[in-house]
């Protein structure tokens, strides 16, 4: 009877635990609150640019600031200390004049003990057309985290290497490949479509996050089980892209319109019906004429 226990036991599986999806429609300081101290291990989100769009409101800029810091307190409470804060920010415009958000908004983060990791840029190729100076096609990705001892899994978002068969050609390793098979760091720079009117993703959201640019900042800053927070979630992108990595969910916003939107999209995901775009899907090139 002994033996047939231990064989038993040998051939049972781990208990997976099953990713939380928590999604409500809420003030963000109220949701932030009810949560547990240093229970997220990435709090990835894109907030309002002040800029007065249909789910907010213009406010003084020294105003906006302060609320803005008021969240990142909030968020620094709940950022676990191996866990990161990726706070994405474009540019705040008055008058013509161009105040980048995430200039303002560094010293809210350095006030906490917060440590700049990288300052990712988001570039894209559509947006706007500017008459008195050059289109903004880029937002930047501030990575902050609480500790020198932060969770960082490169492998899972290599990029392929320029040169995949360059070996070395000389001293010991002479004839073997100089670079990693599994491909190169990618650099601070990141080219991915934001969402417009034909991309796969779309929703009534009109600054929609692509669910490709979260998921590389979520498999190289958790680990599986861990908690992904987005205190701005809009229509749901950042839950999707924890989720589809086996990781916990949770999120809100204020604007009952997006939640029902963020809701249905999850259970679309879970059902399998949901379209995303591939986190490294290629841009398109359009072809080239024969006389070109």
């Amino acid at each position: 009877m002994r033996l047939r226990s231990e064989h038993l036991a040998q051939n049972i599986l781990p208990f997976k635990r099953q990713p939380k999806s928590v999604i409500e429609c809420k003030d963000n300081l109220k949701f932030m609150r009810a949560l547990e101290n240093e229970s997220m291990h990435l709090i990835i989100t894109s907030p309002p640019y002040n800029l007065g769009k249909e789910y907010e409101k213009k406010t003084p800029n020294d105003v906006y600031i302060e609320q803005q810091a008021a969240t990142i307190a909030e968020a620094v409470r709940l950022l676990h200390p191996k866990g990161s804060i990726c706070w994405q920010v474009g540019n705040y415009v008055d008058g013509g004049e161009v105040y980048p958000l995430d200039i303002l908004l560094y010293q809210k983060f350095k006030d906490h003990g917060l440590q700049l990791r990288n300052r990712i840029i988001w570039t894209f190729g559509h947006g706007l057309h500017c008459q008195k100076r050059f289109s903004g096609r880029y937002e930047t990705i501030m990575w902050f985290t609480k500790t020198e001892d932060y969770t960082f899994n490169l492998d899972p978002v290599r990029v392929p290497s320029k040169y995949p068969e360059k070996k070395h050609f000389k001293g010991p390793k002479r004839g073997t490949f100089s670079g990693n098979p599994l491909g190169k760091n990618p650099s601070d720079i990141w080219e991915i479509p934001n969402v417009k009117a034909n991309h796969v993703e779309k929703t009534d959201h009109p600054c929609q996050f692509p669910i490709g640019l979260v998921e590389r900042l979520v498999l190289c800053l958790t680990n599986s089980g861990d908690s992904v927070l987005d205190p701005y979630l809009g229509v749901g992108s950042s839950a999707i892209a924890a989720l589809k990595n086996d990781r916990s969910a949770y999120g809100c916003d204020n604007v009952s319109e997006y939640v029902a939107i963020a809701k249905r999209r999850v259970a679309e995901f879970q059902s399998g019906t949901l379209r995303t775009r591939p986190m490294n899907k290629p841009i398109y090139q359009p072809p080239m004429k024969d006389d070109e």
